[in-house]
């Protein structure tokens, strides 16, 4: 986790939450990679946080660092999301501590890489438990509290593999997709209701994201990589502002144009090239 110089750098990178000090974020996926990113960017605006993931270990160091740094609070919360039901035992834990939450930064997700009919069955409907059933359901349970106060932020992860099919990756692209066209479509449905949701799309990351995937970096991916920080901002700021979605990184944006002017036949063959499928 990079350090920072200070807080008002911070808030000028990400854009300022209103009443930051008196907002509580929900981060899911908070022991590792972009998670941490997160944690320290709203910690940096006074944000109150829990962190949920299933490694308490990793999140209790997380928690400790950004306590004594910003001098925020922080409720560690271990939990599996891809266990069915985990979410609404999340939200009856939080209940129970009377914690409300203003922020959901639904990070938890992962990918698999390598031909559909190679993978196990049970490790790809997991991953889709994770990406698709864990998100919907937190984005219901916490949804409906913030349009009942009128006022809530939700943050939710799709990718650059969310906007055309990718071999070699066929059901983790088909889970940002869900996840890109569902977030998009809460974004107008909970507006009225005075609640954001943002889709982030992340081109590949400087992450864990590879080698939780077994997938290969090409050359071509290595370049386009960013770092998790400036996608992390990028995530937070469109948030900030209100955006439907946002696509960070100007490469990132180019690809995705790229696929308006090309048949799907060939962004498949590109994709396929991109990743080292």
């Amino acid at each position: 986790m990079q350090n920072v110089v200070n807080a008002e750098t911070q808030t000028s990178l990400v854009g300022k939450f209103n009443g930051a000090a008196t907002k509580r974020a929900l981060i899911t996926g908070a022991s590792s990679g972009m998670g941490l990113e997160y944690a320290e960017l709203l910690a940096a605006q006074k944000v109150n946080l829990v962190l949920a993931a299933r490694r308490r270990e990793p999140m209790e160091k997380l928690a400790t660092e950004l306590r004594q740094k910003y001098g925020v609070e922080i409720v560690v919360e271990p939990i599996d999301l891809a266990v069915r039901g985990a979410a609404a035992r999340l939200k009856s834990s939080l209940d129970d501590k009377s914690l409300q939450i203003d922020i959901l930064v639904n990070n938890a997700g992962y990918g698999l890489h390598g031909d559909f009919l190679d993978t196990p069955l049970e490790r790809t409907t997991d991953m889709m438990q994770l990406n698709i059933t864990a998100v919907t359901e937190l984005s219901f349970i916490f949804g409906q509290d913030m349009a009942t106060r009128g006022a809530g932020q939700i943050l939710l992860i799709a990718s650059i593999l969310s906007f055309q099919p990718v071999p070699g990756f066929a059901a983790y692209a088909a889970t940002k997709s869900y996840v890109l066209s569902f977030g998009e479509a809460l974004h107008d449905e909970l507006r009225p209701r005075g609640v954001t949701v943002t889709c982030l799309c992340p081109g590949h990351t400087e992450t864990g994201f590879d080698a939780a995937a077994s997938a290969p970096v090409s050359p071509l991916l290595r370049f386009l990589t960013m770092k998790p920080r400036p996608v992390a901002e990028t995530g937070l700021r469109a948030l900030a502002k209100g955006k439907a979605s946002v696509l960070p990184g100007f490469m990132n944006n180019i690809i995705v144009f790229s696929n308006r002017l090309t048949p799907r036949s060939m962004q498949r063959a590109v994709m396929k090239n991109v990743t080292g499928a």
